[in-house]
């Protein structure tokens, strides 16, 4: 037997962010001595994704970006190969193989590999001063790069690109944001939302360009600027590539593992093929809200995947109850949050309830089956923690459903059975009686 085989592996996981870590505890706490190996292909233990934009910013070091303290890995009695990437997957042996050439053999596998950066074929993509932004380690090359830079393109107006936008402003780097689409946060707000979310960019300084893409990088020695496809040019020193991402679906295709867009899992996380689970961003899992299996991008559905599928490969049977997109964050002094539907397309299936106020705070509901399916909230968000919950817990609200965006909304509007039920309140046997 060859000397780079560990034949002793029981659990292995294939990344190391929310939902390899979720993974791991449940694996940890059902199974006390049973071997546990995390590989990633970053140098870095499992951090914040999220925070990247404040390390760019200057706002976090990487020790305040920790998802687990310095310990946890060996406090929990976990191997960690960092810096290692996963060159190719033997389902039949079991096996795995490292670009390094070693092998792993496991008898339970996760596949917690995430996502990668869409990245279209652009004339001079090969120009120095092109980035993406998904990890740590892009922040960090954005960051030794930047140095007189003054002037950046963000390719993207979603998630992704508003976020490392935000933190090139704060360095005092003047931002144009080009997205193809007629609006920014297209795929988690609606027209009113982007709208209100656009002028406030703008009123910022962000330069905002819809409705076109770009078609090449100029520059030869160093760069200068971008063409957009109608021909028009805007100077830059600095591109940064904020389209989207792809599930990292690559170990599983050719496996007979099913992978759509992302790879296909049932209730427990777990794939087509015996003893092969995969949770967070390279995931198809079940959306609640649509009642399909759907790629929900988010960290807290990636770590639960996680603990579900860590459950169900230490041997205790878990069911995942489902995840839908949800969204809470601040971009440039705006709270927003969103979850489920923001933007439905059948009035005759579905109801909105919305208000806009002066003060600039913008609220909507939207409801089907008098269940609550989607929410917005821009500015005072105080109230769609509450919201959420209704939603998660697919309580009907049809009773109350004119009193989800009053001012004074709380449990006094719930009906009574459901009130008690939050409060944690049992009813006595006289107050049962009828």
């Amino acid at each position: 037997m060859k000397n780079n085989e560990r034949l002793e592996t029981t659990y292995l996981i294939i990344g190391s962010s929310a939902g390899g870590i979720g993974a791991a505890e449940s694996i940890r706490e059902m199974d006390k001595s049973g071997r546990i190996v995390i590989t990633s292909d970053e140098p870095y233990p499992a951090y914040s994704r999220p925070l990247i934009s404040e390390y760019l910013a200057g706002e976090r070091i990487v020790e305040e970006m920790l998802f687990r303290p310095a310990d946890f890995y060996e406090q929990h009695g976990i191997e960690l190969l960092l810096g290692k990437k996963v060159k190719s997957l033997d389902l039949g042996r079991k096996v795995v193989e490292m670009d390094s050439g070693e092998r792993i053999t496991w008898e339970k596998l996760l596949l917690a590999t995430g996502g990668k950066p869409i990245v279209p074929d652009i004339k001079g993509l090969n120009q120095k001063g092109v980035f993406t932004f998904l990890t740590l380690g892009d922040a960090k090359a954005i960051a030794d790069y930047i140095g007189s830079v003054s002037r950046a393109v963000v390719i993207g107006g979603g998630l992704i690109g508003i976020s490392v936008t935000e933190a090139l402003m704060k360095l005092g780097v003047a931002v144009n944001v080009v997205e193809m689409k007629d609006r920014v946060l297209n795929t988690i707000l609606d027209d009113e939302a982007s709208l209100m979310t656009e002028q406030n960019l703008k009123r910022k300084g962000v330069g905002i360009i819809t409705g076109h893409t770009v078609s090449e990088i100029m520059g030869e020695s160093s760069m200068e600027g971008v063409i957009l496809d109608n021909g028009e040019r805007v100077p830059c020193e600095l591109v940064v590539m904020a389209i989207g991402v792809l599930p990292r679906t690559e170990l599983a295709r050719n496996t007979g593992i099913k992978v759509n867009r992302g790879i296909v899992v049932d209730r427990h996380m777990a794939t087509s093929c015996p003893d092969v689970y995969a949770c967070g961003d390279v995931a198809e899992a079940y959306d609640f809200i649509y009642g399909i299996n759907r790629i929900t991008p988010i960290w807290p559905n990636a770590y639960i995947g996680g603990m579900v599928a860590g459950r169900n490969m230490a041997g205790i049977e878990a069911d995942y109850a489902g995840g839908t997109a949800m969204n809470s964050l601040n971009y440039f002094g705006m709270d927003i949050t969103t979850a489920g539907i923001v933007a439905p397309q059948d009035s005759s299936v579905y109801e909105v309830i919305s208000r806009r106020r002066e003060d600039g705070v913008y609220q909507k509901v939207i409801l089907g089956d008098g269940l609550v399916k989607g929410m917005v909230f821009i500015g005072d968000i105080e109230k769609s923690g509450m919201i959420f919950g209704l939603m998660r817990g697919m309580v009907k609200v049809d009773g109350f459903k004119h009193e989800l965006l009053a001012d004074d909304f709380g449990l006094a509007y719930f009906p009574a059975e459901l009130r008690r039920e939050r409060l944690g309140v049992v009813p006595s046997k006289a107050a049962t009686k009828s």
